[in-house]
């Protein structure tokens, strides 16, 4: 569906350069065209996508080197079509996923019929449904507040349109409900034998150890100010916790920790690490960082952990809660993708965007397994933390036009946009469709994937 509706676009495109070639010549003070903005395609660079990185989705997700490399341009396409449609739908809007080997297919849901032509005019296949995204979140958020081991994880399925509690005792996930007043039409039950458990035994996915004991993995190399460091997961470590490389060299310490009720922190490096743009792929390969933007429903991502490697499966939903031994944390994502103890805190990465630091999960790699991550926007956001990112910057966008303002405005490089936050800049009002850090050459009328003008 993405596809076609690409060469709907390509077509428009071509016949407005026609029509433009056909009077450029009138007069001689006639401005030149202004270039097209970049697809989401060209802002994510999923072009670049390194060939470790292509050959995993290759092992793990049985496609073809064609599939593979289509499957992370029509991912990106798919990311900004949703957010915005979710953008126009408001209130109606009940969830998003791709599908396909390539996912060249887009869904979007809504309970209101009148939504359909809309959704369908972007290329995507239109689903109407009776329960909005966000009333399914508000039950779950009712269910995290008494939920217990016996129920360990809640979460939002958008395609059945349900709110999904697993068990691992007969009768837990009843007993839930009627403890919360929820009503059982929303939840979908899935008897469990595996419980989640924080991944501890204890450039992104390197080892390191707390305080010489324990092991995680390197998420993303940040910088804050003149400091070097990386985010993590908060289980991983407390405020002040001290930390060694993977090579037992002393690295840094805890500065920040949150677990539960999320898991994240970040650990600042002393004067001999400093940080780079990548994350450790297949046979110790670098994959280049390029941004922060999450990824939808379905699409593809890929972990990379000190025990385990490099492994790849896709995104299931987003906005899971689970609840560990420990405590409950909320606002994961959940993952076929599969790791092991000492894989905690490690890089979650889409094409070259950065999606988030491993938490816990269930199985291993050998019989395969359910993951979950800590989106790195949130941790980026709390701590005034920088991602380190390669590349990223396309050149400059268009200047202003005659009469037009310079750029300027709110928006601002290095700020953590979420989804919906609006921002000025030359002198109009933009509005975020998918949460990112802002960096130069992402100004908002130079990436419509990110920002829409309203």
């Amino acid at each position: 569906m993405l596809k076609r509706h690409a060469r709907a676009a390509c077509t428009a495109l071509a016949a407005a350069g026609l029509l433009l070639a056909g009077t450029s010549g009138a007069t001689a003070d006639s401005a030149p065209p202004a270039p097209a903005p970049a697809s989401a395609a060209t802002t994510l660079r999923t072009a670049d996508a390194p060939p470790e990185l292509l050959a995993a989705l290759q092992r793990d997700l049985g496609l073809t080197p064609t599939q593979a490399k289509a499957r992370l341009a029509h991912e990106a396409e798919a990311g900004a079509t949703a957010a915005r449609l979710r953008a126009r739908l408001g209130a109606a809007f009940a969830g998003a996923w791709v599908d396909g080997a390539d996912a060249s297919t887009l869904t979007v849901a809504t309970t209101r019929a009148a939504d359909t032509a809309a959704i369908r005019a972007t290329g995507a296949r239109a689903q109407l449904v009776t329960r909005a995204l966000a009333d399914l979140d508000g039950a779950r958020a009712a269910l995290d507040r008494a939920a217990g081991p016996t129920t360990p994880v809640r979460y939002v399925d958008p395609r059945s349109n349900t709110l999904v509690v697993e068990e691992t005792e007969a009768g837990a996930a009843a007993a839930l409900l009627a403890a919360t007043g929820t009503d059982a039409a929303l939840v979908t039950v899935v008897r469990t034998a595996e419980a989640p458990r924080p991944l501890h035994d204890l450039r992104g996915g390197d080892a390191y150890y707390m305080n010489g004991s324990g092991r995680c993995s390197v998420g993303f190399p940040v910088t804050k100010g003149t400091t070097h460091g990386f985010a993590t997961a908060g289980h991983c470590g407390r405020a002040g916790t001290t930390t060694t490389g993977f090579n037992r060299v002393a690295q840094g310490t805890f500065q920040a920790s949150v677990f539960p009720g999320n898991d994240m922190a970040w650990v600042a490096a002393n004067a001999q690490w400093t940080s780079t743009p990548y994350v450790k792929g297949s046979g110790g390969a670098n994959v280049q960082v390029t941004g922060s933007v999450l990824q939808p429903v379905g699409a593809s991502v890929c972990r990379s952990g000190s025990t385990t490697g490099w492994h790849c499966g896709t995104i299931q939903q987003h906005n899971t809660s689970v609840t560990y031994p420990e405590g409950t944390i909320s606002g994961v994502t959940r993952t076929t993708v599969c790791a092991e103890p000492g894989d905690s805190g490690g890089s979650y990465i889409s094409g070259s965007q950065a999606q988030g630091v491993t938490s816990g999960g269930s199985g291993n790699c050998s019989s395969g397994g359910t993951t979950f991550f800590q989106p790195l926007n949130p941790i980026l956001s709390a701590y005034g933390l920088t991602l380190k990112v390669s590349g990223s910057d396309p050149g400059p966008g268009p200047g202003p036009g005659p009469g037009e303002p310079e750029p300027g405005g709110t928006w601002k490089a290095g700020t953590v946009y979420a989804t919906g936050a609006t921002v000025t800049h030359g002198g109009a009002t933009y509005r975020c469709v998918q949460g990112h850090q802002a960096q130069t050459g992402w100004e908002p009328p130079n990436v419509p994937a990110l920002w829409q003008r309203v």
